[in-house]
């Protein structure tokens, strides 16, 4: 049977890798579901959402430059609407800024006065 590109066939996991899974379809050829083409949201390890023996449905991507099949089962379902972005926050005064930067070159070590650090060498006689 020849499948074409946009075609959506049911067909049987056979073999299950990291990088996808092989799926065998009526007249028993072969194409692979790759690991992006599984679901919508990241997937790490295809066994969490596959395994040998599921029956699952695929759409027909198209083939690759060896003629192998290329399949997806993430276009067949509904893309997720994506969360609101969280709002930035405006941007702080000039003066706040100075202030801060002041605190963080005087923060380092323990010197009260947040000044320059004195005594450290050899004391002079």
């Amino acid at each position: 049977m020849k499948y074409e590109a946009g075609s959506i066939v049911e067909g049987r996991v056979t073999r299950v890798m990291d990088f996808g899974a092989f799926v065998e379809l009526p007249g028993g050829e072969s194409g692979l579901v790759h690991i992006s083409e599984i679901a919508h949201e990241f997937v790490k390890n295809v066994r969490d959402f596959l395994n040998e023996g599921d029956i699952v449905e695929v759409f027909v991507l198209g083939r690759d430059e060896k003629g192998r099949l290329d399949l997806s089962i993430k276009e067949l379902m509904e893309k997720p609407v994506d969360p609101p972005k969280p709002r930035r926050l405006p941007r702080q005064a000039p003066e706040f800024e100075h202030k801060l930067k002041s605190f963080m070159r005087g923060s380092g070590g323990g010197d009260e006065g947040g000044g320059k650090k004195r005594g450290r060498g050899r004391k002079k006689r």
